[in-house]
C-alpha cells in the first residue's frame, strides 16, 4: 500500500484505488487555503499514479462544511487580484477534480455543503448517507455560486439550478438523488464497502477504454466551461468588493441575521 502525507488530507493506494479523504474532522473537513492545495497536489498524485479509481470522501460526521470560518474571516479586505487568484484557484480545483482522467467516486459520508457539494458531485459517481445534507449556500453570505453554477446545469437543467443557486436552501440526499446530483443513498456502515465494490466494477472494464472515454465525455464540455468560468472567476472576485459581501461574512461569523443593501 502506498500513503503520501499531507497536512489535510490522507491519501492512500492499494489493489488499484486510489482513497484521498480530507481530515479536518474538528472543522468538519471545511475548505482552507491549505486544503485546497493538499487536495489539488493529491489529485494530482492519483491521477499520476497506477491506481485505476479514485475514491473522496471525508473523516468524522461530515464530509465538507464548506469554507473555514479563519479563511472566511480574512476574505474582508483583500485586493481585487487576491480575490482573482482564490477564484481561479478554486475554479482549478474543482477543474482537476472534473476532467481527472480516472473514474471518480465521491463516499459522502455526511454534510456536503457549499464548496463541499461542488466536491462530492462533481464526481463521476456520488454516494451518500441518508443523513447527508447538500446546499449551495453562498447567497445567504454574500457570495457568488459562480464556479459551481455551470456544473450544475449540466446536471440538472437551468430551472433546478436557478432553484438551488437562487434560494441557496439545503436539501437532503433524498431529493439530491432525484436531482441526479446523487447516484446511490448507502447505509453509513456500508458505504465505503459500496464505494469499493464499485471501483472493484470499474475496475473490470479496459483501463485504456475509461481514459478514452473520460477524456472524450471532458471534450464536450471544454470549449463551454472554459468561457463560464472566465465569467464566474470575474463574478466571484467582483462581489467580494460590495457592501453587501462584506455584511454577509460579518453577519455569518456575528452568528446575527444580515442587514442587506435595498440596490
Amino acid at each position: 500500500m502506498t500513503i503520501n502525507e499531507y497536512s489535510t488530507v490522507l491519501y492512500g493506494e492499494a489493489q488499484g484505488i486510489a482513497t484521498i479523504t480530507l481530515n479536518r474532522p474538528d472543522k468538519r473537513n471545511a475548505i482552507s487555503y491549505e486544503l485546497i492545495a493538499d487536495l489539488g497536489a493529491a489529485l494530482k498524485a492519483a491521477a499520476e499514479s497506477s491506481a485505476q479509481i479514485v475514491i473522496l470522501t471525508g473523516a468524522g460526521s461530515a464530509f465538507c462544511a464548506g469554507m473555514d470560518l479563519e479563511n472566511l474571516k480574512q476574505l474582508i479586505g483583500r485586493s481585487d487580484e487576491q480575490n482573482r487568484k482564490d477564484s481561479e484557484t478554486m475554479a482549478g480545483l474543482f477543474r482537476a477534480l472534473y476532467d481527472c482522467p480516472k473514474p471518480t467516486i465521491a463516499a459522502v459520508n455526511g454534510a456536503a455543503i457549499a464548496g463541499g457539494t461542488g466536491l462530492a458531485t462533481l464526481c463521476d459517481f456520488t454516494l451518500a448517507v441518508p443523513e447527508a445534507k447538500f446546499g449551495y449556500t453562498e447567497v445567504r453570505i454574500g457570495f457568488v455560486p459562480g464556479i459551481v453554477s455551470s456544473y450544475l446545469i449540466a446536471n440538472v437543467g437551468e430551472k433546478r439550478a436557478r432553484d438551488l443557486l437562487l434560494t441557496g436552501r439545503l436539501f437532503g440526499a433524498e431529493e439530491a438523488y432525484r436531482l441526479g446530483l446523487v447516484n446511490e443513498i448507502v447505509a453509513p456502515d456500508k458505504l465505503m464497502s459500496r464505494a469499493h465494490e464499485l471501483a472493484r466494477q470499474l475496475m473490470e472494464n479496459s483501463p485504456a477504454s475509461l481514459r478514452a472515454t473520460k477524456k472524450l465525455l471532458s471534450s464536450y464540455t471544454k470549449d463551454q466551461l472554459d468561457r463560464q468560468l472566465k465569467d464566474a472567476i470575474h463574478e466571484n472576485a467582483a462581489i467580494r468588493q460590495t457592501a453587501d459581501f462584506k455584511e454577509g461574512i460579518t453577519s455569518f461569523l456575528e452568528k446575527r441575521k444580515p442587514k442587506w443593501t435595498t440596490k
